[in-house]
């Protein structure tokens, strides 16, 4: 259903963004990263997490960590990561296949400004073969994220070594 469930979503709100499948698993940053083409830090990994009673969505730069002192600040709770089957439940896409578009259910979602250094991203596309290639403007306006800053600032060497470690 989830990548059927993306496909739908962008036939009728983006036409001209097409899903890409891949052979290759991209189910981890470092995966997507090949099989699509990109460095680690373009790809757009989608963070399911339980801030009190409401579930949210945060897409960030894949070599981004979230810095839960800024979650917390922004949503005045310590966030929690979804478990497996939460994740599959509530947003339809299985882990390693979850993005913000064609949700089984609608939640907030969130922009990191990471995401703002490049002018494509390559978010999942509801399963561990596909994604999309998009603007990270166009990301957050098809989803109608609020820009936030959540996660660590890190220099390129830093980012560089996290992506050849993960």
């Amino acid at each position: 259903m989830s990548l059927e469930s993306v496909r739908a979503f962008f036939a009728e709100k983006a036409p001209d963004i097409a899903v890409i499948e891949s052979t290759k698993s991209s189910a981890t940053v470092a995966l997507a990263a090949e099989a699509y083409g990109v460095e680690p830090a373009r790809i757009a990994k989608t963070l399911s997490l339980r801030v009190g009673e409401r579930v949210v969505l945060i897409v960030t730069s894949g070599t981004s960590r979230m810095d839960n002192r800024k979650v917390k600040a922004l949503f005045g709770v310590k966030p929690k990561m979804l478990g497996l089957h939460e994740v599959a439940d509530i947003t339809g896409h299985e882990v390693g296949g979850v993005c913000p578009f064609g949700l089984r259910t609608p939640l907030p979602v969130y922009c990191d400004v990471s995401l703002k250094a490049f002018d494509i991203v390559v978010p999942a596309a509801g399963s561990t073969h596909s994604a999309v290639k998009i603007s990270p403007a166009r990301l957050a306006e098809l989803t109608s994220a609020e820009w936030v800053d959540v996660c660590e600032h890190r220099s390129q060497e830093e980012a560089s070594a996290y992506s050849s470690s993960s």
